[in-house]
Formats: structure tokens, sequence, C-alpha cells
């Protein structure tokens, strides 16, 4: 027997998407990449949309891809289904990494990869300045707007401190909970309600 789970369907609210804002999965969206995933959107315009999810950490080291990347203990996420053998960066480092690109007050994306490995070999830089993401998460013209009509997501805005916070496997309730008191049904929803 199917269950119906649009019981538990709560309209999203309607705030736009934007660069630098959060998008928080709702619980009931599959698969392995978007399920309870938090996306901060790092460019949005007409032609699509670019994010990095927040909460997916993994296992991995930098040095998997490249062998000459100096010894540094930095967090990295999954950061979506696009490029994933390549590596994308957020960091507060600003304009002394040339080539960044500003998502919102002293939060960048990018920027130059060989100053990026002498700043760490220098110890300018410190693991809680970056956070490094394995691929990203794209949406072509129009697709994110045709997901948020579904209420696949909801918008919402976020602080750059809690984008470079250390996450867990509370991060999207947390999120979640942040977003109000409507939305309190997702937190406490179980990841799959057929176990229950």
């Amino acid at each position: 027997m199917k269950e119906n789970l649009d019981i538990f369907k709560i309209k999203t609210n309607n705030i736009p998407p934007q660069k630098g804002r959060v998008l928080i999965a709702e619980p009931f969206l599959p698969g392995n990449y978007f399920s309870r995933s938090v996306v901060l959107l790092v460019s949005h315009s007409k032609k699509g949309s670019v994010g990095f999810i927040l909460n997916k950490e993994i296992d991995f080291e930098i040095q998997d891809v490249f062998p000459d990347f100096p010894d540094f203990p930095a967090s990295v996420f999954l950061g979506g289904p696009v490029s994933t053998d390549s590596i994308y960066y957020l960091h507060k480092l600003g304009k002394q990494l040339p080539g960044s690109i500003n998502v919102m007050g002293n939060l960048f994306w990018g920027g130059d990869f060989d100053m990026l490995k002498s700043q760490i070999s220098a110890g300018v830089v410190q693991p809680s300045d970056i956070h490094f993401f394995l691929g990203y998460s794209g949406w072509e013209a129009g697709q994110l707007e045709a997901e948020l009509k579904e209420d696949s997501w909801l918008v919402t805005d976020v602080d750059e401190e809690t984008i470079m916070r250390e996450f867990s496997d509370d991060s999207w309730a947390n999120f979640v909970k942040k977003a109000g008191n409507q939305y309190s049904i997702w937190e406490h929803f179980p990841e799959n309600p057929s176990l229950n």
C-alpha cells in the first residue's frame, strides 16, 4: 500500500530564491543528494541557479584529488550531483584570493586555487575559513522555479556565520526550526515513514 504523504505537505513560503539564500528540502524530497539537504545559492538568475549542499559532509581528503595539496584538516561536503570530480570552495578570505565571487557579506566562492594552496602552506588560512565541496547543485533556467511551485524547497535567509559553522546530522532540522513553527511537523517526521 502506497502511503499518502500529501497530508504532511505544507505550502512553502513565498520568499524568492536569490544569491545568498538557502533552500531547505521538504522532508519527502527523494534522492541521495537532496534528501533533507540545505543548499546555499551562490548564483541565481533567469539563466539558472548554482548552489552547494551545506549539510552532507563526506569522509574525503582533498589530497585524494590533488596530491600536492598542503596537509590541511578542512571539511569536505558533497556539494551536489553536478561535476562530482571537481572541488569547489566557499571561504571568508575575500579579495586576498583573486577571482573570488562575493556571495554575501564576507562570504566568497572560488578564486585562485594556486594562491589558496600557497596561503594554506603559509598558515594564513584556518580550517574555519573555508569549506570544500565535491561537485555542485545546478538548475537550468526555470527549473528551480518549477520545483518551488511544487513546494519541494523552502527558501529562507541565512547569515554567513551559520554557513561556515560545523554541520551535523541535525542541521536540516535546525534550519527547519528557524524557518518557523508552521514547519515543525517536518522536523519530527521520520526519513523513511514506511519503517515506522
